[in-house]
């Protein structure tokens, strides 16, 4: 059935998502298929899908609707939805407009080589169920796109926190931890491809637990396997964010100064509706100790205009948290309500989206005027900066990240994709630093650079 069979991968929404896709690369290579990198090239097409908001998921619908052009013409041609959207819509995704060939869920990936038979044999194809185990440890991701300087590495799956507006819990189950042995093997593998950077994935890593071994401990045993990899995690939950990390973070020259903490609402009765287990107060404090025990840490969040019942008071609580906070970086959207979440079912959506969109629009700006400002203070310090490929403004400049997670753009020169380079910060805008490259180091020889005013 695969011999020779061309396979292309289109995938939407988080992190995780973007793992999964290097997952089922191996799956199906396994079978004897070929990845490419267009979608007319493919006799099969996945989209990986998001549920998280209603525009991700109109996204998939429209271009599902452009696959269904291009297999007018190529009658063999076989479409299949992967990820959270299958799970949470499988039985619209088969019926509407017959748009699709076979729904995989996020637990099913193993199932992909039997449902392709099944659709080769005349028939739809559908395996959605979850799984209390699942956690795909012993399958080598196969990375077909990216920089070839960065991965992912997923440490877990599923959630079980239950916040009233999320979906995920019911698109990817309960709680699973990988062992911690595949996990390492799986960070050697990368350091014998050249990988420079892993960030460490899971819907909340605080919860990671494999027989004795926690979070804190995971991260300890990922930063002794080379001094010469970054190591980056991606998200933790506030509830329960383990302190001694803080310390492993200061202490650690591959750990980075960087800490995406979600925040939803700067308000302690909307967080309270949001089912989110920590007060505004609670938050702040997390937030101070951070800042204290890692000088020159850069913070992250999520926030969400115009949940169920917000009010104008709390919409202002969310403004100046964020002003206290001064986050570097902000991913902000309007509330969409999701079908089988406890908003859906407990609450009303009754802002309106007028409403929503002027707060969203207040919020946004006001984050881009301390994004602003954030960077203006960077002008004048060094960074080591990981060199991440040819920049979109020149091929004649090299992008990177900071360890504190910030767009380095800087000259070429003779530097090289994944080489650490000590950059100058000489100019800045909200979203990116512009510097002069001085020297290329180690890790060992030089981490932690930047001078803090």
């Amino acid at each position: 059935m695969s011999e020779q069979k061309k396979f292309y991968i289109e995938t939407y929404g988080c992190q995780m998502n973007f793992a999964d896709s290097e997952v089922v690369n191996s799956i199906l290579m396994k079978e004897g298929m070929n990845p490419v990198q267009e979608p007319e090239s493919a006799d099969i097409i996945f989209v990986n899908t998001c549920s998280i908001r209603e525009n991700a998921e109109s996204r998939v619908w429209n271009r599902l609707k452009e696959f269904r052009s291009l297999k007018k013409t190529r009658r063999d041609l076989t479409v299949g939805v992967l990820g959270c959207m299958a799970e949470r819509i499988r039985d619209n995704i088969l019926d509407r407009e017959k748009l699709v060939d076979l729904v995989v869920g996020p637990d099913a990936y193993r199932d992909i080589p039997n449902l392709l038979s099944e659709v080769e044999d005349g028939r739809k194809a559908v395996n959605v169920l979850l799984s209390l185990e699942e956690t795909y440890a012993d399958i080598s991701p196969v990375r077909t796109s990216g920089n070839g300087v960065s991965a992912f590495v997923s440490i877990m799956r599923g959630c079980d926190n239950m916040c009233s507006f999320c979906v995920v819990p019911f698109t990817r189950g309960r709680e699973r931890s990988r062992p911690v042995q595949s996990i390492l093997r799986e960070i050697e593998e990368l350091n014998e491809q050249g990988y420079k950077e892993v960030t460490l994935l899971g819907q909340n890593v605080n919860s990671y637990k494999h027989d004795s071994v926690d979070f804190t401990s995971l991260m300890e045993q990922v930063s002794r396997l080379n001094p010469e990899i970054r190591f980056r995690f991606s998200s933790p939950h506030p509830k329960d964010f383990p302190l001694p990390l803080l310390t492993l973070i200061a202490e650690r020259t591959n750990l980075c100064n960087y800490i995406h903490i979600p925040a939803q609402s700067g308000s302690s009765s909307m967080l309270e509706r949001m089912r989110r287990p920590y007060t505004r107060e609670e938050y702040l404090e997390l937030i101070s100790l951070m800042k204290k025990t890692i000088p020159g840490v850069s913070l992250s969040t999520d926030i969400i205009a115009g949940f169920c019942d917000e009010t104008e008071e709390e919409h202002q609580d969310t403004l100046s948290l964020m002003s206290i906070v001064e986050y570097d970086l902000a991913y902000m959207f309007a509330y969409s309500e999701r079908e089988r979440t406890l908003a859906h079912r407990k609450f009303e959506d009754n802002v309106p989206e007028e409403v929503k969109k002027r707060r969203l629009t207040e919020i946004i700006t006001q984050q881009m005027s301390v994004q602003l400002e954030n960077n203006k203070k960077e002008i004048g310090r060094r960074h080591v900066v990981l060199a991440e490929g040819t920049s979109k403004r020149s091929d004649q400049q090299l992008s990177g990240r900071t360890d504190t997670n910030k767009v380095v753009v800087f000259d070429k020169e003779n530097y090289s994709k994944g080489d650490y380079v000590i950059v100058e910060i000489t100019e800045s805008t909200s979203a990116t630093l512009i510097g002069k490259p001085l020297q290329a180091v180690t890790l060992s020889e030089f981490s932690h650079i930047a001078v803090y005013a």
